[in-house]
């Protein structure tokens, strides 16, 4: 099969988060199972392209996007071993970052963009893969325009569906289309990821348990009217690991390399992360990491109030990495204050240290208020740190419970949004972290653990071909 994967993002090119670790590994096992695969992503203005090569395969193009001719050229690079193709045009060459600015003119106009560079290039895939509400306008406009492909839509991120007003539908071309009568079809929300729902051939979600809770109203953000609609060609398909990429044996990022058979080399990353973070290098105070975004998704406010509780009991260490908001990076900040010993706060993004603290935790925390799937847990059980998190989303079907004997399961495991039922969780890991002999044990079975693309990348071979096969009346 030839599949075309267009995104927002494509690691390491243009990386903001883990949907650029997807888009950017993927199409690596696909053509290991010898498929052609191909990306087609934004040439933003403000990205360092001098280390690519740049080849020229469609120029002088113009496409009326929103009322407006729009000159559109693409280049294409090679990432790894995958062909990347890069949509220039003047909104994406003016883009300051990948994300919030001009979102949704950015998008859509992209989304365009490739619709009408597309059959100018020499290559024509069999299946167009959009991700997240980026390129959702893809399905209905390769419909539109009677393209020979089919659909495949993944949805990431639900919260984030690139909501507008009736403005720029009006600009748009597509409001007979938008409207398009079908039998027994719920009010849509006005955004652009309920029309990738509507018009993609097959939709999937990035974790099974995800693509079960989006059809609640708890968590489908309002798409769960148009996911039930649709849900007889929904599936979850868990995200993989890049083990390239993520490897303690042959990491340069980290203190020590070591493997499931002798962890030794994880003690001098921890006493890496002590020494950087200023405190005493003393193997057996549980240290605890998160590598994350700082928002209110990844259960920064139960953090925040359950960190006091757990302190008062019991003597952890707590390193956290990351950007966000203002409020989170200033409450961390606030507790790093009042608990030197204890708590160390990195407010930046540091690929280096990142790895080092994977490697150098014991426990990596993860109590999201929703979490489509994750890498962060699967990255941390590769290094050994066993990861505490709340049971929801991709965290549910990767993380299984710890018996107290710690002989059956993969991590700490707790199942409301409640800073309680959180220090729980950590004194619980707190407690098994003394069991030397045990601990050793379970770090070293749940390092073995397999969460690499083998599986997944089978799953969405299917999923093409059930596109690729499906009998489509066309309502257009």
């Amino acid at each position: 099969m030839k599949v075309l994967i267009a995104a927002a993002e494509v690691a390491p090119l243009t990386k903001v988060g883990g949907l650029a670790d997807v888009v950017g590994s993927l199409p690596a096992e696909l053509i290991g199972l010898g498929h052609d695969v191909r990306v087609i992503v934004p040439k933003y203005g403000f990205v360092d392209y001098s280390q690519y090569k740049m080849t020229p395969v469609a120029s002088g193009l113009t496409v009326l996007s929103l009322q407006e001719y729009r000159q559109v050229s693409v280049e294409q690079t090679m990432v790894g071993d995958t062909e990347v193709y890069l949509v220039n045009t003047e909104v994406l060459a003016k883009a300051g970052s990948v994300y919030g600015e001009n979102e949704l003119e950015k998008f859509w106009i992209f989304c365009e963009c490739v619709c009408g560079a597309l059959p100018y290039l020499s290559w024509q895939p069999d299946i167009l893969h959009c991700h997240d509400w980026h390129t959702a306008l893809l399905p209905l406009l390769a419909r539109v325009n009677k393209m020979p492909c089919r659909t495949v839509f993944t949805i990431h991120n639900i919260k984030y569906q690139g909501y507008f007003d009736e403005s720029i539908l009006s600009r748009s071309g597509l409001r007979q289309y938008w409207l398009a009568g079908m039998p027994r079809l719920p009010q849509l929300p006005w955004n652009l990821m309920a029309q990738g729902i509507l018009w993609a051939d097959v939709i999937n979600a990035v974790s099974e348990n995800f693509a079960r809770e989006i059809l609640t109203a708890e968590y489908g953000y309002g798409a769960q009217d148009i996911l039930n609609f649709r849900k007889e060609q929904l599936f979850g398909i868990r995200n993989g690991l890049g083990y390239e990429e993520y490897d303690p044996v042959i990491d340069k990022l980290i203190a020590a390399p070591y493997d499931s058979s002798d962890i030794g080399g994880k003690w001098a990353s921890k006493k890496e992360l002590q020494k950087r973070a200023g405190w005493k290098l003393v193997p057996d105070i549980p240290l605890v990491g998160m590598v994350s975004r700082l928002d209110e998704q990844k259960g920064l406010d139960i953090i925040i109030q359950a960190i006091p509780q757990i302190l008062g009991d019991l003597n952890v260490q707590f390193v956290f990495l990351g950007r966000g908001k203002e409020y989170y990076e200033t409450m961390l900040g606030n507790l790093e204050t009042r608990f030197p010993a204890n708590i160390k706060t990195y407010i930046t993004f540091d690929n280096a240290l990142a790895h080092l603290i994977y490697a150098g935790s014991d426990m990596f925390l993860m109590p999201s208020q929703w979490e489509p799937c994750g890498l962060g847990q699967l990255i941390a059980m590769r290094y050994g740190s066993l990861p505490i998190v709340r049971k929801t989303g991709g965290l549910a079907d990767t993380v299984a419970n710890l018996s107290v004997d710690l002989k059956r399961g993969s991590g700490f495991v707790f199942k409301n949004f409640d800073s309680a039922e959180l220090a729980a969780a950590v004194k619980k890991a707190a407690v098994a972290f003394g069991n030397t002999d045990a601990w050793e044990r379970a770090v070293k079975r749940v390092m073995e653990l397999d969460f690499s693309w083998r599986e997944p990348v089978k799953k969405y071979e299917s999923l093409y071909k059930r596109a690729l096969e499906m009998d489509i009346s066309d309502p257009l």
